[in-house]
């Protein structure tokens, strides 16, 4: 079996000099700390659990660079949104899984060994069906077994175009589906699963209170099964207020009182709760998916980040809009927009301690329970998500312990990462990515067919 031999590591119970990781398949064998290396084993510095991805919209990928210009007095999420409606109704199958794999292979480069792909590009432009009902999950698959990277593949539904059931318009029309038509998209997604690797796993994604209503809700829970069931909430202030002029309640507050929400469940960005909400959300166990980088970028405002760790809430970070793939940055910006906010340094640490090393290992394990993946550590019989990284670069350098994870976390930027695994699967190499060059000719020939077009 292989074997990886680091000469750090951090296990669960802290770290371990010359740790020797071997493999079996998909999963962790054994983990042994004070040995040598063997012959045929992968040496690296240090390792540590890899992260997952809790929430991407890989064809947004393409659309990096080209929303970032004002129009006077309009500018705001909302008008964003309208640019990427417009965006997809554009994009072709062959398209969309070009982007989705250099989104996934950015994403292994930067240390994310897993991926929830909150995917509602459902339909040919108008709306109307592909032959293959998952056309488009397909191709998210195909991407995912091209890469290597664990997918959680989370099928969205999407039926109105805002709350209080307004109609689908432009591209939404591409997302929306009733229970019926989720119900056997759901199930063609599943067999387009079927090629992959154990780790994947399957899910659903009500999109929103705003494009959900509660009697779909109601009907589409169930089809969840065992899989994650992951939501947009409350990530705008207009949003809080639309669903509560509709529905009588704020959005978390709305959910909490009207589904079983738990640990199996993901709140995307959730930005805008009361206390009391938090605590209740928390107190369920459901998981806060937050994406600081395009959080920021929206203009969505900070996570209540105090609060959420005094009720001993859960999180995990994820790449969103992949308007730039960097897993350090997520944890560091979620950091800083809580200083800026508060004034303050250290704030997303609960007591005492390394404030890095902190979010990083929280950030894997509430990632890892956001897909279901019996990841988030290095232990034996965990998956083989595993990271390592150069200690003997400048950011890194002469850090040790939990202080060279906030050196990682605070300090480096590109070329840190040396080797990944997903689950097993060793396709970061010096790192790169081993198939980087044809995904990154297929990114580029889709995008000058994509501006031609």
């Amino acid at each position: 079996m292989p074997a990886i031999h680091a000469a750090r590591a951090r296990l669960p119970e802290g770290w371990a000099g010359d740790v020797r990781v071997v493999l079996d398949g998909l999963r962790i064998a054994s983990v042994v700390a004070g040995v040598a290396a063997e012959p045929g084993d992968h040496r690296v510095d240090v390792l540590l659990p890899a992260l997952s991805n809790l929430h991407s919209h890989s064809f947004q990928r393409a659309m990096a660079g080209r929303t970032e210009v004002r129009e006077a007095g309009r500018e705001s999420f909302w008008t964003w949104r309208e640019v990427m409606y417009r965006f997809v109704e554009r994009l072709t199958p062959e398209q969309v899984e070009a982007v989705a794999a250099m989104a996934f292979c950015e994403m292994q480069e930067a240390g994310y060994a897993a991926v929830a792909e909150f995917h509602y590009l459902h339909h040919a432009p108008g709306g109307a069906a592909y032959a293959r009902p998952a056309e488009m999950a397909h191709r998210i698959a195909a991407a995912a077994a091209e890469t290597g990277i664990g997918l959680c593949l989370l099928p969205v539904y999407y039926r109105y175009g805002g709350a209080g059931r307004q109609a689908l318009a432009g591209g939404q029309l591409r997302f929306g589906c009733d229970p019926a038509r989720f119900a056997a998209l759901l199930e063609d997604a599943r067999a387009g699963l079927g090629a992959l690797p154990g780790d994947a796993g399957l899910g659903i994604a009500p999109h929103s209170l705003r494009a959900v209503a509660p009697e779909d809700l109601a009907e589409v829970l169930p089809m969840a099964g065992a899989g994650p069931v992951h939501i947009h909430l409350a990530e705008q202030p207009r949003e809080v207020e639309e669903v509560e002029a509709w529905l009588g309640a704020r959005p978390v507050a709305w959910l909490l009182n009207n589904a079983a929400v738990g640990p199996g469940w993901c709140a995307i960005h959730a930005t805008h709760m009361t206390p009391a909400e938090a605590r209740g959300l928390a107190g369920r166990g459901a998981v806060a998916g937050l994406c600081p980088i395009t959080e920021a970028n929206l203009g969505d405002g900070a996570f209540g980040g105090p609060g959420w760790l005094a009720a001993g809430g859960a999180f995990g970070v994820g790449s969103d809009s992949n308007v730039r793939i960097a897993l350090s940055e997520e944890l560091r910006m979620l950091e800083y927009s809580q200083r800026l906010r508060d004034r303050a340094r250290g704030v997303m640490v609960p007591g005492a301690g390394h404030v890095g090393a902190f979010l990083y290992l929280a950030a894997a394990a509430g990632g890892a329970r956001a897909l279901g993946r019996a990841a988030g550590q290095i232990g034996a019989g965990r998956l083989a998500d595993l990271v390592a990284l150069d200690g003997g670069h400048p950011a890194l350098a002469e850090l040790d312990g939990d202080a060279l994870i906030d050196g990682l976390v605070f300090a480096a930027g590109e070329g840190v990462v040396t080797d990944l695994w997903s689950a097993g699967r060793h396709r970061v190499r010096q790192g790169r990515h081993l198939a980087r060059d044809g995904i990154r000719t297929r990114y580029r020939a889709a995008l000058r067919e994509l501006v031609a077009g």
